[in-house]
């Protein structure tokens, strides 16, 4: 291991020959020599990323180190997390989303959004969901591990989870560092047991979704969180709510996407995160996760997104979720992002969009899995709990209280849904109804197993 450490280490110090001439170049060789170190002792979080020592030039670890740099914002104060996060306070007029050409001119957003009002429901059901937020609303403080040291960011700055040279070089390049590939085609397009053959890049699904032509400004849910295994460094799990509209076959999509994540990729580790995304070209060339690019604007100061969520669902256990609300503000246009009963954490203004500059077309809640097919086998990637739908409450993972915003800024529960799974052998879906979860679903699954080869 010592030989094959030392020889990894004068090739790497040949591609640099002049390292000790600059300080500068001497920072990004100790960067890069701590990744090989991590990647060269075998697994971190139980995955190999060996693969991803590869051969870095000088020209690129300048390129990363730049980025880094523009992203990562100068704090006021930083925060160490339990689990290896570094969280840095930023002014919130120094935040990466106003570094977007789009927003050259912005004023961040000091006027509360009129939040959705709730359409009177039945007594019964509505004393269910009041007593159901209040249950949750004295725990929703610590829910992130970065909160365990008790420091919190000033009011004025919002946390933000600092990126490393590590987490940008395992991604396929730069410029996919942070973003997404393209996804999901119209679910009314192909049949439930069809496999993801129109996008092409082995993303799976579990979703329940609205019928498309009609005017959605905004959507919830409830979801519970687990830590589903992840099989390969390139794949990942998540289950979260997309607001859509544009083409859903084209190249115009607009998308604000929300939830929770397992991704080995984009953080290093398996914990279950918080993360956001957007996009306003089906994921070509506009938008990224979280606070990576210039475009979501936080408003928060207690909560980092893309920082880890800590508890977690246990099987046959205790059960922890998480509320997330999108929605358009009727006033100022800009589409808001609530967590629990009362919480803002920020927006995304209306000027990054083009279709959702009006309103959404089509909501999706669900899970997403990517199948590399690494060894010519489905993944085992696991989906939610990775458990099948069958299982139920306790086992399963859910999102339970679906609930859709109309044109009069009002919640109300949605009742007409239809749900896909690409490969139900994989992972499925079950949707229902009951008073206290009005429509809910289970869904997720084990991938690879005897009956999904």
């Amino acid at each position: 291991m010592l030989l094959a450490l030392l020889a990894t280490l004068n090739e790497i110090m040949a591609d640099f020959n002049v390292v000790a001439k600059s300080s500068h170049l001497l920072h990004l060789f100790l960067l890069l020599l701590c990744f090989v170190l991590a990647a060269k002792t075998g697994r971190v979080s139980g995955l190999n990323y060996t693969k991803y020592n590869r051969q870095v030039s000088r020209l690129r670890l300048e390129r990363i180190q730049k980025h880094l740099e523009k992203i990562n914002k100068p704090p006021l104060i930083t925060i160490e997390s339990p689990d290896g996060d570094i969280i840095d306070c930023v002014h919130k007029r120094k935040q990466p989303a106003l570094d977007h050409p789009l927003l050259k001119n912005h004023k961040i957003q000091r006027v509360p959004p009129e939040m959705p009002k709730m359409k009177r429901m039945k007594h019964d059901e509505a004393k269910d969901r009041r007593e159901n937020e209040t249950s949750k609303k004295g725990s929703s403080r610590q829910w992130q591990m970065w909160h365990g040291n008790g420091t919190r960011c000033p009011k004025g700055t919002v946390p933000i989870r600092r990126s490393s040279m590590h987490d940008v070089l395992r991604a396929k390049s730069l410029f996919h560092f942070g973003k997404k590939q393209r996804r999901l085609i119209n679910p009314a397009r192909r049949r439930a047991d069809a496999p993801d053959i129109v996008s092409g890049n082995g993303h799976e699904h579990a979703i329940a979704y609205t019928r498309t032509s009609q005017e959605f400004y905004g959507a919830r849910a409830t979801i519970n969180v687990w830590d589903p295994s992840i099989e390969e460094v390139n794949e990942f799990s998540l289950s979260q709510i997309w607001v859509l509209s544009g083409s859903l076959d084209g190249p115009d999509l607009n998308s604000i996407e929300a939830g929770w994540q397992v991704s080995p990729e984009l953080y290093g580790d398996n914990r279950p995160r918080l993360f956001t995304y957007w996009t306003s070209d089906s994921y070509q060339a506009t938008g990224c996760y979280n606070l990576l690019c210039a475009g979501f604007v936080q408003t928060n100061s207690r909560v980092a997104i893309g920082a880890s969520i800590s508890p977690i669902s246990q099987y046959a256990a205790n059960q922890y979720d998480i509320t997330i609300l999108i929605w358009k503000d009727p006033k100022l246009g800009n589409w808001w992002m609530g967590f629990g009963d009362d919480t803002l954490i920020g927006y995304w203004p209306a000027e990054l969009f083009t279709h959702l500059a009006d309103h959404a077309t089509m909501v999706e809640w669900g899970g997403e899995v990517v199948n590399s097919r690494s060894n010519g086998q489905h993944t085992a990637t696991q989906m939610g709990s990775g458990h099948f739908p069958g299982d139920g409450f306790g086992k399963s993972s859910y999102f339970r209280n679906l609930e859709v915003v109309d044109a009069d800024n009002s919640l109300s529960s949605v009742r007409d849904i239809s749900t896909l799974a690409e490969n139900t052998n994989c992972y499925n879906i079950k949707s229902a109804y009951n008073n206290e979860w009005g429509t809910f679903f289970y869904y997720g699954g084990p991938g690879n197993n005897p009956r999904c080869p």
